[in-house]
């Protein structure tokens, strides 16, 4: 079996081409394994989460609900439940910005590698203490998703 490995997002990645840039204080990590799977293919089987995985989404949305924090993704333009931001050939860059924090996901295949990249912008006290709060399931749901792609 392939082994998953943290690792830098290559700089070719679309994600340091993003509008807002990524800047010092940004939470940022990276993912990969080697991989001959098209980018959509890969995201499209990481992106199915078990269930253990979609019993912690719906938590996550009971309990951010009272605080205006978007539950739902309405765009026919998506990967998994994940809103599609810009693609190219060997990239899916997908995200979604809210009132507590920004993210974007890099889904990059370069050199026999996929590489899935996520990169969280804070924008309030809320946001630094929800990123904290869920960090320790980022990882796991992350590594999990990688091994499957």
């Amino acid at each position: 079996m392939t082994r998953v490995h943290a690792t830098e997002l290559p700089r070719s990645s679309l994600l340091y081409q993003q509008p807002a840039g990524i800047r010092p204080g940004d939470f940022m990590d990276c993912y990969a394994k080697p991989c001959d799977l098209p980018p959509e293919e890969a995201a499209e089987r990481a992106f199915r989460f078990p269930a253990w995985v979609s019993t912690l989404m719906r938590l996550r949305n009971l309990l951010v609900a009272p605080f205006g924090l978007n539950t739902q993704v309405i765009t026919p333009d998506r990967v998994g439940f994940f809103p599609l931001v810009t693609r190219s050939d060997d990239e899916l860059i997908l995200g979604l910005d809210d009132s507590h924090l920004d993210f974007r996901i890099s889904v990059l295949k370069q050199d026999g590698q996929i590489y899935f990249a996520t990169w969280v912008r804070t924008k309030n006290r809320f946001g630094r203490l929800y990123l904290r709060a869920i960090m320790p399931f980022h990882i796991l749901i992350v590594r999990n998703a990688v091994k499957r792609a």
